[in-house]
């Protein structure tokens, strides 16, 4: 846990060099931003102007003027220039806004979708090493906190910025004696800024870390409700998400107490001067070396410079946060993706063979654990082909590298004679369809969810790949037929009805490659027999490979390779592996059939 957070504050350290990559996506609205700067600068300027004006107007009479107004000796001219300011002000700070705004947004959609694009387009190592919940608060919690810091805090801090150097140039010109005095106090107020700013990003970062914990919670809670409620275990998640709400709550009134210290410390530092420039400003006028109306601009400008600090460093604290929120998405960003997904061009439209050759693997979190040793054996176009063996053979993972899902092997996996590590993903890809062993269908509708597989198809397509599957028989039964919304991950539907719709996708998708991967593992016999006779006539003119642990649902194909431990023991029809003693094949027969 120590070695955990020392690498968290090694990583915050690098996190303001880190943060400049997010300026990337501002880049095509430079131009947009830098003239929301010039108005945030006018807006700026605008307001600096008050303070002096507020001094010439109350020595408008000239009983106060140790000099003369020139053409601001008039009351009603300098009102009148007041609210000219004002108007200006006003003017400047809508245009900032809403080119800030506009900025913002369009520079937070390039993001959003861009992060999104990049989480899908990573590799499944990645998803390995990363629970959804917490990714799903990046994409979420963390470009919404980036938003309010670019629409606000930003040019916020900005304006900050400039009315402090502002006012203490103004404050110069009308007292170099109480500007001294007035600053005093900045270099006490400074250190206290750094030590007290680095306590609370380090709170702030802890917290963000905590609520994607709660998050990623909600989201297994939530997608595993099924199992929760049938262990009755709703007491022991409900506390399990308390612990974590806890933690939060804590390590936010501490953040709070650390902010409450240092905003108390503001005060008493700012507004503490504040009143010995006043005080110190009186004995000045009363010995005649400053106007009332000067004194009063320069209160006024003090004023202006305390708030400022007092603000700048709340401000400064929300850019941090900020820049820990880019921290955490440009570990996304930077991650290598899988290349050549959207490349689709130059397909063959046949498969002539797939040969496995010497393969071996392992998964990168177990790399010291072979799942595949030494794999050899060839798929021609046309066959059916299965894979049969225990669970943890590694049936399935033959599948996850033929999709190309990792390609960390030894050994080669050729298609058509090419190596498929060489060739872009959707080259790859766009030959299969697969139905999985667990069917995790979208929350739309039955309609939806089979044309996955071909987006562009017709409905008339759709029902035919729905009869195909045996699926129709059910759909229909439903009151909005194939409008029927299946439910997050398809809840509303059955094992076997999920399996099913699953099966109609494959088919829409009219793949030269057909997998699989325990496909009728979901149905009862009836449906299972339906089932096969419906995926015969689908698989006869294409190149099919079928992961079983049924061995009923093998028996017609044209060869059956069996695994054991990650390797081949035996290969041969249904007869002919049946027919040696002692065999695998043979084996998981018999123990199916008793």
């Amino acid at each position: 846990m120590a070695r955990k957070q020392k690498e968290r504050v090694k990583v915050s350290k690098e996190a303001w060099k880190k943060a400049v990559k997010i300026f990337r996506f501002l880049k095509p609205y430079r131009v947009k931003f830098s003239i929301g700067l010039i108005f945030l600068l006018l807006s700026s300027a605008s307001s600096m102007l008050f303070p002096g004006l507020m001094g010439k107007l109350i020595d408008a009479d000239g009983s106060g003027s140790v000099g003369d107004l020139s053409n601001l000796s008039n009351i009603n001219t300098v009102a009148l220039v007041l609210f000219g300011v004002f108007i200006m002000q006003a003017f400047f700070s809508f245009f900032r806004i809403l080119l800030f705004s506009q900025v913002t947004e369009n520079m937070l959609a390039d993001l959003r979708k861009f992060t999104y694009k990049q989480l899908i387009m990573l590799p499944m190592e990645f998803y390995n090493k990363h629970r959804v919940g917490e990714l799903n608060s990046r994409i979420s919690s963390d470009i919404s906190l980036l938003q309010e810091t670019f629409t606000t805090t930003v040019a916020e801090f900005l304006r900050q910025i400039f009315t402090i150097i502002a006012g203490i140039v103004f404050l110069s010109f009308y007292s170099g004696e109480l500007t001294l005095l007035m600053l005093g106090v900045l270099p006490v107020v400074a250190i206290s800024a750094v030590i007290f700013g680095k306590k609370v990003r380090g709170l702030a970062k802890q917290t963000q870390d905590e609520v994607a914990n709660s998050n990623v919670i909600v989201e297994e809670t939530l997608t595993a409700i099924t199992a929760v409620k049938s262990f009755m275990n709703e007491q022991f998640e409900y506390l399990r998400y308390g612990a974590t709400t806890d933690n939060i709550k804590k390590l936010g009134i501490k953040n709070a107490i650390w902010r409450g210290f240092f905003a108390s410390f503001i005060i008493l530092a700012m507004f503490g001067s504040i009143v010995l420039v006043i005080w110190y400003g009186m004995r000045l006028k009363i010995a005649g070396e400053i106007s009332t109306g000067d004194l009063m601009s320069f209160i006024i400008y003090s004023v202006f410079v305390g708030a400022s600090f007092g603000g700048i460093a709340d401000l400064f604290t929300q850019i941090q946060k900020a820049v820990g929120a880019t921290e955490r998405l440009l570990e996304i960003i930077d991650e290598k993706t899988e290349d050549g997904v959207f490349d689709k061009n130059a397909i063959p439209e046949k498969l002539d063979s797939i040969i496995f050759t010497n393969t071996s693997f392992s998964y990168p979190s177990r790399a010291d654990v072979p799942v595949l040793e030494s794999i050899n054996f060839e798929i021609k176009r046309g066959e059916k082909v299965a894979i049969v063996g225990p669970s943890g053979s590694g049936k399935s993972t033959l599948t996850n590298l033929l999709l190309q899902f990792y390609r960390g092997y030894e050994g080669s996996i050729s298609l058509n004679g090419i190596e498929l590590s060489t060739m872009p993903l959707a080259q790859v890809r766009e030959h299969m369809g697969i139905v999985p062993q667990e069917v995790l269908l979208f929350g739309g509708s039955i309609r939806e969810n089979i044309a996955y597989g071909n987006p562009s198809a017709s409905q008339e397509e759709i029902e035919a790949a729905a009869k195909i599957a045996n699926a129709e028989e059910f759909i229909v039964r439903f009151p909005t037929g194939y409008d029927t919304i299946v439910g997050e991950r398809g809840v509303q539907l059955s094992g076997g009805q999920r399996q099913r719709i699953a099966i109609a996708r494959a088919v829409l998708r009219d793949p030269a490659l057909l997998i699989l991967d325990e496909a009728t593992s979901s149905l009862d016999s009836s449906s299972e027999a339906l089932i096969q006779d419906a995926l015969e006539k689908v698989m006869a003119d294409r190149t099919n490979l079928i992961i079983a642990h049924r061995l009923s649902t093998v028996k017609n194909a044209d060869k059956i390779i069996v695994l054991y431990h990650g390797k081949i023991v035996e290969v041969g029809t249904h007869d002919e592996l049946l027919a040696i003693e002692n065999g695998r094949y043979k084996e998981l027969s018999q123990v199916q059939l008793a």
